[in-house]
């Protein structure tokens, strides 16, 4: 019996393929052609040309002459396409990866808490602090740990005021979800609620350096404690 796609074809057949390239399933066999894909799964040609077409826009996938519909090298994908990075993370689990998001989180958040401090509204300060709250309630268990964490991080993105920042809240969240249910098993409790604290008091102040500062040692003791479990030095 062929397993169900859901009531959304287009996005159940997307899901399905997406998963699929994404663990190698088609690394020693041809992709199918828009008919075997329509014979094996159950659904219209529309239905399968639409999912192959948003499989190419986020680099899985390209049409060749002569080759037909092919899967493309990894370099190819697009890792800020969120629906990339949910497969990319479901698959056979990647300390690498998790090493690798939090090397870009370096790049990104301790700028974001920067200009957070300096362009933050009283509106958005009082956002991060909500998300703070959720935090000190989840330690109480009042609240969810991990959505409270994604939250105070978010709102910070967004808090930058910088439009490209908040791009990346969609890939921080979605990221997150696995960095931090990974580093919370490690250490067999939810994140610092007090160095969270800091970064928002830093923004508070109107301090970027130490908003700056204070968000990369967030992510420094998350990279110190991924590395020390691979039992390589901290970077």
């Amino acid at each position: 019996m062929r397993p169900q796609l859901g009531r959304n074809l287009t996005y159940g057949l997307l899901d399905r393929l997406g998963r699929a390239i994404v663990t190698g399933h088609y690394e020693t066999q041809p992709f199918p052609t828009e008919a075997e894909l329509t014979k094996q799964h159950g659904v219209s040609r529309s239905v399968t040309r639409e999912a192959v077409k948003m499989l190419t826009a986020k680099g899985l996938l390209s049409a060749r002459p002569r080759q037909g519909t092919v899967v493309e090298p990894t370099s190819s994908w697009n890792l800020f396409d969120t629906d990339v990075l949910r497969w990319l993370l479901e698959r056979q689990f990647s300390v690498d990866l998790l090493i690798q998001f939090n090397q870009l989180r370096v790049a990104i958040e301790p700028e974001a808490a920067a200009l957070a401090a300096r362009f933050a509204t009283d509106s958005d300060i009082e956002i991060i602090g909500e998300g703070l709250a959720r935090m000190e309630a989840a330690e109480k268990g009042l609240d969810d740990t991990l959505e409270a964490d994604i939250a105070f991080h978010v709102s910070i993105l967004r808090a930058s005021g910088n439009p490209f920042y908040v791009q990346f809240r969609d890939v921080v969240g979605t990221a997150l979800r696995t960095s931090i249910r990974f580093t919370n098993r490690l250490k067999g409790r939810t994140a610092n609620v007090a160095d969270h604290g800091h970064v928002l008091e830093a923004i508070k102040a109107r301090d970027p350096d130490a908003a700056r500062i204070a968000m990369r040692a967030l992510i420094a003791d998350v990279l110190e404690l991924i590395n020390t479990h691979e039992g390589t030095p901290a970077s």
